[in-house]
């Protein structure tokens, strides 16, 4: 009877693994996203609040985002055995469009991830602190304002004032929603520090605080204005450096047929064409190599040459 073994290609972007048939059941590879798959020297510390900066002034240098997810070889893998539980890509890109202030920290930082823009936080009270509304009136409710943002920032607004209007909730419902409302505004305020309102933060992609301004005066819009594009620009290049630095590590911009586009790397590679892409902050997705732009199958294409797949 002829044994057929399976060789599996652990591969880098630049170095080519290769095995011969083994006699004895290979040992299974631990997994990179287990207490020991990571090695020391490559987990990156992370910072709660980050650094702070004072109103009217930023960081004369601003470290690269941290929550980078550590190098990995790609791994073609036997199309009999593919990654479990992982989502379609489709049904990820195919989210609802978001609204001009998230009211969510967790979709704020993965829109801030994947479109590569600063996030700003607003602190507001709006029913107990008139400063609020007129920073509103001023500027955060201005057309140009509202234009500039919607191109250069992720905005997230955290309102004290805790208020449930589905009138479909009933009383006992409504409360319990309200709590859990009041809990979470309650552990953001304590998170990053936030006494009173309006505050404003500026943080990059990754979440560190690039910006912090606190208080209002009326008439100072154009003041504060300034003070947000300058922690974005801080911010943006930020970020650019931080993308150069993980495109080194194989991270790419994907896009499918449709023209949406994802920053991440190639995880795995089946034979059928099956694909599992990572995105920096660990977030993992399927799709087929013929849902992919032309651009990107050519790139398949040249990686499956330089290793002996066609």
């Amino acid at each position: 009877m002829i044994r057929t073994l399976t060789c599996v290609l652990l591969m880098t972007p630049l170095v080519i693994t290769s095995c011969s048939a083994p006699q004895k059941p290979a040992q299974k590879e631990p997994s990179p996203f287990g207490p020991s798959g990571v090695p020391p020297q490559l987990a990156g510390k992370k910072s709660a609040e980050g650094t702070p900066v004072i109103p009217g002034g930023n960081q004369p240098t601003v470290a690269a985002p941290k929550n980078i997810t550590p190098e990995e070889d790609i791994l073609f893998t036997d199309p009999d055995n593919p990654d479990a539980g992982v989502p379609e890509l489709s049904a990820i890109l195919e989210a609802p469009k978001s609204k001009s202030w998230e009211e969510s920290e967790a979709k704020a930082k993965q829109r801030a991830m994947r479109e590569g823009k600063p996030i700003l936080i607003w602190f507001t009270d709006s029913l107990r602190n008139p400063m609020s509304g007129v920073l509103s009136q001023e500027l955060f409710s201005t057309p140009d304002f509202e234009k500039w943002a919607d191109e250069k920032l992720i905005r997230l607004r955290v309102d004290s004032n805790i208020k449930i209007t589905d009138g479909s909730l009933d009383m006992d419902s409504r409360t319990h929603r309200e709590t859990e409302l009041r809990d979470y505004v309650d552990g953001l305020k304590k998170r990053y520090n936030i006494m009173g309102a309006p505050v404003v933060l500026v943080l990059n992609p990754s979440g560190e605080v690039i910006g912090r301004y606190r208080g209002y005066k009326r008439g100072n819009a154009a003041f504060l204005w300034g003070q947000i594009k300058h922690s974005q620009d801080v911010a943006a290049r930020a970020y650019q450096s931080w993308r150069s630095s993980l495109e080194a590590k194989g991270y790419r911009e994907w896009q499918d047929r449709k023209g949406r586009k994802v920053f991440a790397k190639l995880k795995s590679y089946a034979k059928n064409g099956d694909l599992v892409l990572i995105e920096p902050d660990g977030t993992r997705s399927r799709t087929k190599e013929y849902l992919l732009s032309e651009k990107d199958s050519d790139w398949l294409d040249e990686q499956k040459k330089m290793r002996g797949m066609q």
